[in-house]
């Protein structure tokens, strides 16, 4: 079973009375524990796959099936316990809470779904704690995020989305905001995680130096996929 599947999925944009297609007709299978870039230049519809995939926004037709779950046919309720159970999300603005440490940072979400956690608010702060160790910031767990570095913001980034042990874990441009040297140090940490944990990532660059990285790279223009 794939971890994701596209059929055949569109989205179009309504701007006043204009029809703006961002996607056109993508299907695409992505099995469990792989590690691939979707590539295109910016309007290419990187960000509205990574979206519908992310079950942050629905297709105008077709579908996305996590797993053998067609989420077109979940509601709201349910949309968000598959997205908290299953998928965890590093964006590029690394987006997170400025008052809150790098710790708890990466125990907000496992707080937010606490009756999934299976333990006490103490098992939660030591899976945040355990993750921030497996990216490497033990020493900085109770910086907040104007205390550390761009590459350390994003590393706390990597380590909230993996807290959770998603199936699959979606970065849309993670090194966009990061000098070459950082960037290709989470991309190698990215790497290290798919490698011993079997965790699918799906991440969104136009940035070749990151594409060599990948596994397999898909091409998106103009909201078409070729694989490349």
């Amino acid at each position: 079973m794939s971890a994701v599947r596209v059929e055949n999925a569109t989205k179009d944009y309504r701007l006043g009375r204009t029809t703006v297609p961002a996607l056109r007709g993508v299907s695409l299978a992505v099995e469990r524990g792989e590690f691939i870039t979707v590539a295109g230049p910016s309007g290419s519809g990187k960000s509205t796959l990574l979206n519908l995939i992310g079950c942050l926004d629905r297709p105008t037709t077709g579908r996305i099936l996590i797993g053998d779950e067609d989420v077109a046919t979940l509601g709201d309720d349910l949309l968000s316990d598959l997205r908290a159970e299953k998928i965890g999300f590093i964006f590029q603005t690394f987006n997170l809470i400025p008052v809150l440490s790098a710790l708890e940072n990466v125990e907000f979400p496992l707080l937010v779904r606490q009756d999934a956690v299976r333990g006490t608010r103490a098992n939660a702060r030591e899976r945040a704690r355990r993750a921030l160790e497996e990216v490497g910031l033990a020493e900085f767990a109770h910086h907040r995020p104007d205390e550390l570095s761009g590459g350390q913001r994003q590393r706390v980034a990597v380590a909230r989305a993996l807290v959770t042990d998603p199936v699959i874990v979606l970065a849309d441009e993670p090194t966009a905001n990061l000098d070459s040297a950082t960037g290709d140090a989470i991309i190698s940490l990215m790497l290290d995680l798919n490698r011993r944990d079997g965790t699918t990532f799906i991440f969104s660059t136009h940035d070749a130096r990151v594409m060599a990285h990948a596994h397999r790279v898909v091409h998106l223009a103009d909201g078409r996929l070729a694989v490349g």
